[in-house]
């Protein structure tokens, strides 16, 4: 009786129990965010449901959601965490830090540098002279003593002798060269032709000193080089007026950079002194939106180190004679200060501003500038070694394309035309002053070399000192294997460096028989060596290894065979 009940029900209950499943079924429908269920847009941070016209109007969104007052009161309390993107905003704060820590890091490296430069450039007033002369004795007293290896000099002498003669002749030519004719040439042009030549003429001083060097390393070798039959000492000629032209020329131009900056200091409204620091800024835009990597911007950093000094050298200069034209008068040397003042703080803000940016648009860290200098202390100290290839002088040169030469000529004019030797007392003036040089040299040198030792040992380089230096293929930096030498028993790495930093330099024969072979994928390097934990490293280290270039390989010419784009 209950079967036939149930089934007997009215045809509009059986409707609504119908109707259930199709209830729930738009449920899950919605849910699922189906088109046969409410769709919901979102405007402005709320959501607006689309119902179906058929829906019942109790249903529908209350339009109170959608006012201006509920819109005010969401932005105005609405909120954010940063926690969710830690990462990024670290890697900003390490950005920001970084360049707060480039000027100081910067100009660590600056005040090294410059005084590298120093160091090389008061050897050729101080040091240079008395190797000269120990030279000529040696000369003259072969009779007595005779020849020693098959040499009438060696070959450190010969160099010495060529540098000294080479200054000695351009200093003599330049006594033809009239200085105030030129300076009242260029102070007759206008301000745009003096702004456009001063620009030349650092483009061109550039080309000259990437020139330069080459043509005295030919020189050097071609006079020192082992040869078999006398005509071939002929070819030292035609080298050395070579080398004599290019230091004449060389001296000439920096002769005309120092009276363009003269005229700029002498000018009433001081216009065209404004117009060339002004330049300086421009070097930013040509350089911060480059792509630079540690090698370009180790060049890079060589090249305002060598900028800045001989920057400081012209504005010596400009003292010289405009004291010498005012007879002296210390008044005018206040008179001058701050123009020279205002030129430095320009070419440092510069720099500041130049290296901030790069190394912020190029993720590279201030700590890369350490190893700047360790690499310039690196080189100090192996000049010092035994198996020393090249002096100091011209490792200099040829990191930072640094030439004192032309320098020293024409500040030895200036100041040769701006002083009377007369009686003496000036000739005693003379000899006070010209040892008071040798032990500013003396003192400059001490001082670098324990401070490079220092740079070396934290940057742990002790053993590559005891590196031979690798061999070089024409046109191409040479990577090939190089030796290490193992120090006695009984005897630590240190002891061996001091002992070989106060030595004098050996043949390369003699070097090379002293030395132990080993394996050829030891390079020079400017970062610590990697210690071995019995963790296979071989792919990764390849691979950090081919990504960059060895430091202590660079010199002035990589920024021109790595061209930046």
């Amino acid at each position: 009786m209950t079967a036939v009940f149930v089934f007997s029900l009215p045809a509009s209950s059986r409707q609504k129990m119908a109707a259930v499943p199709e209830s729930g079924d738009n449920r899950g429908n919605e849910e699922r965010g189906s088109d046969s269920g409410v769709q919901r847009a979102e405007t402005l941070g709320f959501y607006e449901a689309k119902e179906e016209p058929n829906k019942h109007a109790g249903k529908k969104r209350n339009l109170s959601d959608l006012s201006l007052l509920r819109f005010i009161s969401a932005e105005l309390t609405r909120g954010y965490l940063l926690e969710h993107n830690e990462a990024k905003y670290k890697e900003r704060r390490e950005r920001v830090y970084t360049c707060l820590r480039i000027p100081r890091e910067l100009e660590k490296l600056m005040f090294f540098g410059f005084f590298l430069c120093l160091d090389a450039f008061l050897y050729l007033f101080t040091l240079l002279p008395l190797r000269v002369l120990l030279a000529l004795m040696r000369f003259i007293t072969l009779p007595c003593c005779g020849l020693s290896d098959g040499r009438l000099l060696q070959p450190a002498q010969v160099c010495d002798i060529l540098k000294a003669v080479i200054m000695i002749i351009c200093f003599v030519m330049m006594h033809y060269v009239d200085y105030s004719m030129m300076y009242h040439l260029i102070r007759g042009q206008s301000v745009i032709k003096l702004y456009i030549i001063y620009n030349m003429l650092e483009v061109a001083d550039r080309l000259f000193s990437s020139f330069g060097q080459d043509i005295l390393d030919a020189l050097y070798w071609t006079a020192t080089e082992p040869k078999k039959k006398k005509r071939a000492h002929i070819g030292v000629i035609p080298h050395f007026f070579m080398a004599v032209l290019y230091v004449f020329l060389h001296t000439i131009l920096v002769m005309v950079q120092a009276t363009t900056l003269n005229v700029a200091f002498n000018s009433h409204n001081k216009s065209l002194l404004t117009i060339m620091m002004s330049n300086n800024f421009v070097e930013i835009k040509g350089s911060v939106f480059k792509k630079f990597e540690k090698n370009n911007l180790f060049q890079m950093s060589n090249s305002d180190i060598r900028e800045r000094f001989n920057n400081y050298v012209l504005l010596l200069i400009v003292c010289l004679r405009n004291m010498e034209q005012f007879s002296w008068n210390p008044d005018h040397l206040w008179v001058l200060f701050p123009d020279v003042c205002m030129v430095i703080a320009s070419e440092m803000a510069v720099d500041v501003v130049k290296h901030a940016f790069i190394t912020k648009f190029n993720d590279i860290t201030a700590d890369v500038y350490s190893e700047y200098r360790a690499s310039l202390a690196f080189d100090l100290v192996s000049s010092r070694q035994k198996n020393a290839y090249t002096d100091y002088s011209d490792t200099v040169s040829r990191r930072m394309g640094f030439i004192p030469l032309p320098l020293a000529v024409l500040l030895s004019r200036v100041i040769a035309s701006s002083t009377k030797i007369q009686g003496a007392l000036a000739i005693v003036s003379l000899l006070v002053f010209y040892f008071g040089l040798i032990a500013l040299k003396v003192l400059n040198s001490i001082v670098l070399l324990g401070k490079s030792c220092q740079y070396v040992k934290e940057a742990k380089m002790e053993e590559k000192l005891f590196q031979t230096p690798p061999a070089s293929t024409p046109g191409k930096l040479a990577k090939t294997s190089v030796s290490k030498v193992k120090p006695p028993q009984g005897i630590s790495a240190e002891e061996m460096q001091s002992e070989s930093i106060i030595s004098q330099p050996v043949s390369l024969s003699e070097s090379v028989s002293t030395l132990v072979s080993t394996s050829s994928s030891d390079q020079f390097l400017t970062t610590p060596d990697v210690e071995d934990k019995g963790v296979p490293q071989e792919k990764s280290d390849s691979k950090h290894r081919s990504s960059k270039e060895d430091l202590l390989e660079i010199d002035r010419f990589t920024i021109c065979g790595n061209r930046i784009d």
